[in-house]
């Protein structure tokens, strides 16, 4: 019996992820155990001073706040996300293609120019400045345009269509009889979406987790672009070394303990949607 050669094209995705991406995750791993040359460049002798440095309480600090940013960023797409989510599934089918449209839009336009126009619209002499000046409102105009809680703002509005899509898609196929039998015997509308809706939704929202916290740990462009100087996360960390301090063995291993952190947060949503699955 031949083999079908179409059975052999399975074998070019496999390809595409070892040489793409797998080869480059190892020279990422074999350069975090190398030394920063004199000039920038890179000497081979094996060290685990870079990740003896990334521990440092400096290091930890931007890592804790990329942390903890990420967690508020992923309960703050859920909390806003799931009201939205139902909103579209119980809508009719013509409304609910309208919403699915409306919510797809911002993704054809480049992430870049997102950014720079919500930067455009808090900027020293931009429209909100404008507008707190016509309201005799004091404020810093310096501070209006760079700060932590504009970029807390701009990556939640980033990542929420992320969050919103997963439940859309697992509310599209719930049966919704149930919530009339809840709301029958005396359940309140927060109890039916604790106890009812929410818990039949647990793949969906264990992956919209995934979705949103996954690369809003690594993010680097809009607290780049929203916060300035002041703020620093994990993903602008390693740009820097990266692209400024020329430390390539040290921005490699603080990449690969990014790898590891966000890896082990992905097996362990994994294990939890297994056990309660």
């Amino acid at each position: 019996m031949t083999k079908s050669p179409v059975r052999w094209l399975g074998w070019a995705p496999l390809a595409w992820y070892v040489l793409f991406l797998g080869a480059p995750l190892l020279i990422v791993v074999a350069t975090s155990f190398a030394s920063r040359g004199l000039y920038g460049g890179l000497e081979w002798s094996f060290s685990l001073a870079n990740y003896s440095r990334s521990f440092d309480r400096l290091y930890l600090a931007i890592l804790i706040q990329s942390f903890l940013l990420s967690i508020g960023t992923t309960a703050a797409c859920f909390l806003l996300g799931f009201p939205v989510a139902y909103s579209m599934a119980t809508a009719s089918s013509r409304m609910r293609n309208i919403l699915v449209m409306l919510l797809a839009i911002p993704f054809l336009t480049n992430l870049v120019i997102r950014i720079c126009a919500l930067k455009a619209f808090t900027s020293f002499d931009g429209p909100l400045a404008t507008l707190l000046t016509f309201a005799h409102i004091e404020f810093d105009p310096y501070l209006l345009s760079q700060n932590g809680y504009l970029v807390a703002f701009g990556m939640v509005s980033t990542y929420l269509p992320l969050m919103v899509f997963p439940l859309y898609a697992a509310l599209e196929k719930f049966d919704f009889t149930l919530v009339e039998a809840a709301e029958d015997l005396g359940a309140t509308f927060p109890q039916v979406c604790a106890r009812v809706v929410i818990p039949s939704l647990k793949p969906a929202v264990l992956s919209g987790i995934l979705l949103v916290f996954i690369p809003a740990m690594g993010e680097f462009l809009i607290p780049d672009l929203l916060g300035g100087a002041k703020v620093m996360l994990a993903g602008n960390l390693v740009s820097e070394q990266f692209l400024k301090a020329r430390d390539w063995p040290f921005g490699s291993a603080l990449s690969a303990l990014l790898m590891i952190l966000l890896g082990s947060t992905v097996f362990a949503v994994r294990r939890l949607e297994k056990k309660n699955g």
